[in-house]
This record gives C-alpha cells, structure tokens and sequence, in this order.
C-alpha cells in the first residue's frame, strides 16, 4: 500500500484591498497587512499570499499601479522580518507580478491562469512557482449566468490547456500548480461537483484549492457573515486533505491548522 500524501500546505490570505468579501478592507493599511501576515505565519502558515486587488463577485478593478503601491510594501517588510513563510503575489498582471517578485515573492498565483500575454514569460524568466486558475468570465460579471454542460471536464481542459501553454513559455512543469476556482464563475452545484471531484485534478498537477469563507458556503449553511463560515470552511480542507490536494488558501490559519493535524492523525 502506498504511503498517505502528507497534509496540504496551508497558504493564509493578507488581502490589501478596501473590498475584499472576507474582510472588507481591515487590512488595507500597510501595517495592519503587515501585522496580520506575520500573524498568519506565526500561526502555521506555508505561504503568505498577498493581494492588492479584489477578485470577488462583482469588484471593479484597479489600475497596475494602486495594486502595486498596495503590495509592495507589505512583501518588503514580510521578506525583511524574516519570516519562514513563502511569500506569493496573487494578482492577474504581469507588471504587478513582476514589482512584486521584486520585493521578495516566490510565487505568482494567477486567478486568470496567465491570460496577461507578458504573464507566462515573466515567470518562466524568474524561475519562480505559479498557480493557474479556471475563471469563467472577469471578476465583475462571473456570476452573471455561469454554465457548464460538465463543468469538472470542462475545468480540467481549460486547466490543461493553460498548462501547455505555460509550459510552451519555458516554465517548468515542476513549477505549476492548477486551481479549479471554485466561486469564480460557478452556481453552488458547480461547485460541489468539483469539491466531490478533486481527485481528478490531484492526477492532473500539484493543486491549490481555495474554499474559504466563499459564499457557497453561505448558501449550505445559512450563514451570511463570511466571518460564520469557519466550520464550513474545515470541512473542505479535510476534504481536500482527503482528496490528496497540495494546498489550501485560507483565512483562518490557526483553525485549518489544527484541523488537519487532527486529520492527520486519525486518518
């Protein structure tokens, strides 16, 4: 019998954005950003991904600069305290990913799976990770009237789609994660279909999974406040744990962290 694939990753959210659904803009402040990144990391996160523009339902987006002059100093002072924590920059721009790099990111997570054409070639020139995402549609109109006739199908081709086309950039495979999106352009039922799929996308690539707080929960459990969607929450990172996925973005550092040792434990 094979070995058990060790837990995911936990990746912690530092969103510095005044219209984030999860938090609604408390850490837009650079040193409250700061603050909460080191709390995260203190707390058991892998990662730090760092944000300067919403990709909820609905945001509206923000011009290449704002986002840096959002970003930058937060990664600076991350990279400066000395954190063990990787630092990913989750943005859909290359400019942006590139000031960030600079600062001391790792890692570029992409909700738009590298739609940006200076996108791929910038990684593949940095040598760094990437997280390619399925997004149906742009942040501000992806739940309009999203549809799928197989949506776990359809994601994974598009997903593998963007694969090769990294991959044709100069980026090593060992490099890429995928990201099935799930609340980026999916009704509640597309997105159960992929949380009962995952292991479909674990044999396709290294997987990030990003359920937290999202407001599918919200419609399961009744809960309006992102801020009650805890519970939920855990239940999909052991499920993905379940599932063997490499990672998990989520607010809630210190619960998922104790979750899945608990997981791992009695699995």
């Amino acid at each position: 019998m094979s070995e058990p694939r060790p837990i995911p990753q936990i990746w912690g959210v530092v969103n510095v954005t005044p219209d984030s659904f999860s938090d609604g803009g408390r850490y837009l402040d650079t040193d409250a950003a700061i603050a909460h990144g080191l709390a995260l990391a203190e707390q058991g996160a892998d990662v730090l991904d760092i944000g300067g523009e919403s990709t909820r339902p609905g945001a509206d987006p923000v011009s290449e600069d704002e986002e840096i002059r959002r970003v930058v100093p937060v990664l600076e002072a991350l990279r400066a305290a000395g954190s063990e924590a990787q630092l990913s920059i989750d943005t859909r721009h290359a400019a942006v990913a590139a000031a960030a790099l600079d600062a001391g990111a790792t890692i570029v997570n992409d909700v738009s799976a590298g739609l940006d054409p200076e996108m791929l070639p910038l990684v593949a020139r940095s040598e760094v990770e990437c997280v390619l995402m399925h997004m149906q549609g742009e942040p501000g109109t992806m739940q309009a009237a999203p549809h799928y006739d197989d949506v776990v199908a359809e994601v994974r081709e598009y997903l593998g789609r963007r694969v090769e086309a990294a991959v044709n950039a100069g980026i090593d495979p060992a490099l890429l994660w995928i990201d099935p999106g799930i609340g980026f352009g999916k009704t509640l039922e597309h997105n159960l279909a992929l949380l009962r799929n995952l292991e479909a996308f674990v044999s396709d690539a290294r997987v990030l999974l990003g359920t937290s707080r999202k407001s599918f929960l919200g419609r399961l459990t009744g809960r309006e406040d992102p801020g009650e969607r805890i519970a939920g929450s855990l239940v999909c990172a052991v499920r993905a744990a379940l599932a063997g996925v490499h990672a998990v973005r989520v607010h809630d550092v210190a619960a998922t962290h104790d979750a899945l040792r608990v997981f791992a434990e009695v699995r």
